[in-house]
């Protein structure tokens, strides 16, 4: 017997440690974090303040999922904010349609959201594929393109939809005390987790990611994967943007959407999602934003300046890519 073996056998405890910390660390974190902050500041633990922090976390959190697919493939999405502004605006405009009966123009209105966000992912994935132009460029370049248009089509002005509660309940409005907002993101995690865990589509984003020629030798359709993977990033991303859009019946077409693909980045790294491709899970990413979220939180809760939370999410994330060196 091994020296190996023999420590495994002694210390069955330690092992699963070692296999509880190496899976699920982001979910230790968070609970160890939730604990230590609820002792010395009980209002922390009180439930209004829990569900604020899932609400505040699910739309950002819904995007975050969609970026999990794109990162495990090697690739990146940094026109997501853009997007929500783009896909917001074609929202809001016809929503807000006097011409078109509520009832169909908020159905209408949301498909069109979703469909050009999808879209944009499509386009996204299919010029970082097909010209081999690094994803980094291209979603940088489209995110500037589509904001822009945005600018130009609400002359750069804020723009109102019908304040309907058919409408801003989608956004604003629950079950109890759970918010609609909170159950898509759930619901998503859960169908996006099971096609990245059991299905073969799943496999190959982790082989795409892994080593994307051998993916290419054993048959795997590479640049199809990819455009899929950026495809769904942009689904999650019109499905943010309803939520996100139907809170106010209105868009700022300079600040919709600002900032939520860092933060979406940030929560996909912090949930252990490797840069560099081929590791990932959906459930590290949730736990990921959730704990982005606490840190806001708690630094509102603390009176720290707002303005120092850009400082914290980026040594988070720069702590978080430290650690999966060490892997």
């Amino acid at each position: 017997m091994s020296n190996t073996e023999a420590v495994k056998r002694e210390n069955p405890f330690l092992g699963a440690c070692k296999h509880v910390w190496k899976n699920y660390s982001i979910i230790v974190v968070c609970v160890v974090l939730f604990i230590i902050v609820g002792i010395f500041e009980p209002r922390f633990l009180q439930l209004n303040n829990i569900i604020l922090i899932l609400r505040h976390s699910s739309i950002v959190g819904i995007i975050a999922l969609g970026m999990t697919f794109v990162i495990i493939t090697g690739g990146i999405d940094l026109s997501s904010g853009h997007v929500v502004a783009f896909s917001g605006a074609a929202l809001i405009l016809i929503q807000g349609n006097e011409a078109i009966p509520i009832h169909i123009a908020i159905p209408l209105a949301i498909v069109v959201a979703i469909l050009i966000a999808t879209f944009v992912g499509c386009v996204n994935g299919t010029l970082s594929t097909k010209f081999k132009i690094p994803a980094f460029i291209v979603t940088l370049a489209i995110g500037i393109i589509v904001r822009s248009l945005t600018m130009f089509s609400l002359r750069g002005a804020t723009a109102g939809g019908r304040i309907v509660p058919e409408f801003t309940q989608i956004g604003l409005g629950g079950i109890g005390p759970i918010p609609y907002s909170l159950i898509v993101w759930i619901i998503c995690a859960i169908v996006l987790g099971f096609v990245l865990k059991f299905t073969k589509f799943g496999s190959y984003i982790y082989a795409v990611g892994g080593n994307e020629s051998a993916a290419h030798y054993s048959g795997i359709r590479v640049n199809r994967i990819k455009i899929l993977a950026f495809s769904i990033a942009g689904l999650c991303v019109g499905i943010a943007t309803v939520l996100d859009m139907s809170r106010m019946a209105s868009i700022s077409p300079a600040m919709a959407g600002t900032m939520y693909e860092f933060d979406a980045i940030t929560a996909v790294v912090v949930g252990g999602t490797s840069l560099a491709g081929g590791r990932g899970r959906i459930i590290g990413t949730v736990f990921g934003m959730i704990l982005v979220t606490v840190v806001s939180n708690i630094m509102i809760m603390m009176e720290f300046s707002p303005f120092l939370s850009g400082a914290v999410k980026g040594g988070i994330i720069l702590f978080a890519v430290l650690m999966q060196r060490k892997d």
